[in-house]
Parts: C-alpha cells; sequence; structure tokens
C-alpha cells in the first residue's frame, strides 16, 4: 500500500513521533495508517497524548519579590511578537505576583487562583488566547525564601521590569547588613544566568544523569586503554570514571562552579569571603534559574515543507 507525504504530516500529528520514525512505521506497516499507529505505540515513539493546540515555547520568564521572598513564573506564548504585547506582559507581571502570595510552586493551583480584577489565572488566560489570538500556557513556577537575609532577583534580556528572557533569583541567609547582601546576590545572580548550574550542589544533581556521566567516562576510559595497547586494571579505570564524573559535578553544582567575574574563586568561596563585608556568615541558601522555552521542542516554520523532504515524497 502506498503513502504520500499528507499521510506522514498525519500520522505525525496524531502521534507526535519524529518525522522519519512515522514514515519508517508507514514503510514496516506497508502505508496501514492505523498499523502505523499501532507500531510506533508498541515503541513508545507515540506521545501520550496529543497535545490539543499549537506548541508554545516563547513568552515570557517573570520574577517578584517581597520581604524574604521571590518567585519566578515562565508562561509562553507562540511566538516572541505576543511577547512584546503590552497585553500579554501584564497578565504575565500579575501572575507572577498572585504566584508569590501561594502557599506551594503548584502550576495548577497558580491557575486555579483568584486574578486581579476578578476571576482566575485561567479565566484571564483563556481570555488573553481569544483576543491575542496565540496559545499561551503557564508552564511552571518556582518560589525561593529566608527567615532573614534577601532574596535577590536578576533578568536577564529584559522585555520590561522583571520580565524578560532569562529570570534568576538568589536567596541568601544571613543577618548581616542587607546593602551588602543585595550586592553579592546580585553578582552571583548574573553568574548564574551566565554559568547555567543545574543544582546548587552535587548531591541536588540528577543521580540518572551522573549515572549517564559515569558510563560515558567509563567507555571512554576503556577505549583509550584499548588503543594504547596497554593492560589497565578495572579498578583504575573506574578510578579514571571517577574522577570524570567528580569534575562533571563540580562544573555543573552552583557552589562549586568557578565565578565568572573574576574566573577563578569557587562560588562557595565567594560567599564565605562577603561575610567580613556584610558583619555575618552568609549562606547560599536556595536559587531559580527559568529559561524560557528550555526543554520544550518547538515546531519548524514550513512543516509541510521539512515533512516532504525528509520523507522523500513530492
Amino acid at each position: 500500500m502506498a503513502f504520500t507525504a499528507t499521510d506522514v504530516k498525519n500520522l505525525r500529528e496524531r502521534t507526535g513521533a519524529g518525522m522519519m520514525d512515522c514514515k519508517k512505521a508507514l514503510e514496516e506497516t506497508n502505508g496501514d495508517f492505523e498499523a502505523a499507529v499501532d507500531s510506533l505505540r508498541a515503541k513508545g515513539l507515540a506521545a501520550v497524548a496529543k497535545k490539543s493546540s499549537r506548541t508554545a515555547a516563547e513568552g515570557l520568564v517573570g520574577v517578584a519579590v517581597s520581604g524574604t521572598k521571590g518567585v519566578a513564573v515562565e508562561v509562553n506564548s507562540e511566538t516572541d511578537f505576543v511577547a512584546k504585547n503590552d497585553q500579554f506582559q501584564d497578565f504575565v507581571r500579575k501572575t507572577t505576583e498572585v504566584a508569590l502570595g501561594a502557599s506551594s510552586d503548584d502550576v495548577e493551583a497558580l491557575k486555579a487562583a483568584a486574578y486581579p480584577g476578578g476571576g482566575t489565572v485561567t479565566d484571564k488566560l483563556t481570555n488573553n488566547v481569544a483576543t491575542i489570538g496565540e496559545n499561551q500556557q503557564v508552564r511552571r513556577m518556582k518560589t525561593v525564601s529566608v527567615s532573614d537575609g534577601v532574596v535577590v532577583p536578576y533578568v536577564h534580556n529584559a522585555a520590561a521590569a522583571m520580565l524578560g528572557k532569562i529570570g534568576v533569583l538568589v536567596a541568601l541567609e544571613s543577618t548581616g547588613d542587607k546593602a551588602v547582601l543585595e550586592a553579592l546576590g546580585k553578582q552571583i545572580a548574573m553568574h548564574i544566568a551566565a554559568a547555567f548550574p543545574e543544582a546548587l550542589d552535587a548531591d541536588g544533581l540528577d543521580k540518572d544523569v551522573l549515572e549517564r556521566e559515569r558510563k560515558i567516562a567509563l567507555e571512554k576510559a576503556v577505549e583509550e586503554a584499548a588503543k594504547s595497547g596497554k593492560q589497565i586494571p578495572d579498578d583504575i579505570l573506574a578510578k579514571r570514571a571517577d574522577g570524570a564524573v567528580a569534575k562533571f559535578a563540580k562544573d555543573k553544582a552552583l557552589l562549586s562552579q568557578v565565578f565568572v567575574m573574576d574566573n577563578k574563586t569557587p562560588i562557595a568561596q565567594v560567599v564565605a569571603n562577603a561575610a567580613k563585608d556584610a558583619g555575618a556568615p552568609v549562606v547560599l541558601k536556595d536559587y531559580v534559574r527559568f529559561q524560557l522555552g528550555e526543554g520544550i521542542e518547538k515546531e519548524v516554520s514550513d512543516f509541510a515543507a521539512e515533512v516532504a523532504a525528509a520523507a522523500g515524497l513530492g
């Protein structure tokens, strides 16, 4: 049974699987569409549920601070053009303010919360989608706080006050001079925006990621040993892999990263050194770094042409 570029396109839209996987599934099932759907599901390539709306990977990250508490919220739109819209910016700003009063980082609870002026956040979002004409989503939020100290906000590539492409919050616990803490927090926030740490310390790094790095490092050590022609004991190879993982963790954990401002001092030492000027010990308790659209697979601009080209069909 023959199939066309339209069949590949429809299968992708139905399942959410990649184009080449869809083409292969249709080839293996002789063009039987439903059989191809089942094949992709069996292989785990089909999406669990097809999205009911278009991909929203642009938008804005909003940050807000009140006293010793801060929150970051990501709200997505389909295009960067909408992110420049005053109505959209006002929605992100007010939704972030609503999030600041939330008791948890539950996005569903945030969407059900009362919106300034009446209705809920979801009600306002629905109205925005209808009036602006693009899909929009409140994607995620994270709160940080200290019992005494400061929470310092920073926005990189700002579109407006406290709104931008990258939103950062730094939570510093200390009874020390607040002006000193604010200045320190701003510098660390700029470092975070640039260095993209994945956790506060090594213990917070994803264990699956570390295990994957260990396997890669071990395979590399074995390969290098084979090329050298030397017989290297397994325990030595394992130690080399452990060393590679330790370096990876050091580079990815905020407290062990080298401060971008001087390219030599670990962030943990930068924080410790600030105690003298602050007049009290300082602890970097937590941080947030939200980068707009990270982890969202964006759709191509000319989908039909890409399908035809990738599938080799006219």
